[in-house]
């Protein structure tokens, strides 16, 4: 099984960033996605963005694209979110997430999740 443990969230004002980290532990896999996903109250869960576990290729939401930034460090099986010139609407529980084998942005498809940590971006 494997453990997705997401750090760094917290308060910031809009247009500032912030960095949240994911660790992962447990079973490890070769193919595949680690991705972020978040939801807001009252709102559908959400894809934000995705990094492949092979070559480290990204995908983003159209919604983040070109603010937000996903990374990894194998070395320390940590992916990391990157997050610039944050808005409001950014606001949300974010969620870490990984699936053996898909690519795509359909989180039921995502099999191991994190338990989430809470970013609130004050206009």
């Amino acid at each position: 099984q494997l453990q997705l443990v997401e750090s760094g969230g917290g308060l910031v004002q809009a247009g500032g960033s912030l960095t949240l980290s994911c660790a992962a532990s447990g079973r490890t896999f070769s193919t595949g996605s680690m991705g972020w996903f978040r939801q807001a109250p009252g709102r559908e869960r959400e894809f934000v963005g995705r990094i492949t576990k092979m070559y480290g290729n990204t995908f983003y939401a159209d919604s983040v694209k070109g603010r937000f930034t996903i990374s990894r460090d194998n070395a320390k099986n940590t992916v990391y979110l990157q997050m610039n010139s944050l808005k409001a609407e950014d606001t949300a529980v974010y969620y870490c997430t990984a699936a053996e084998g898909y690519y795509g942005t359909i989180w039921e498809q995502y099999d191991s999740w994190g338990q989430g940590t809470q970013v609130t971006v004050s206009s």
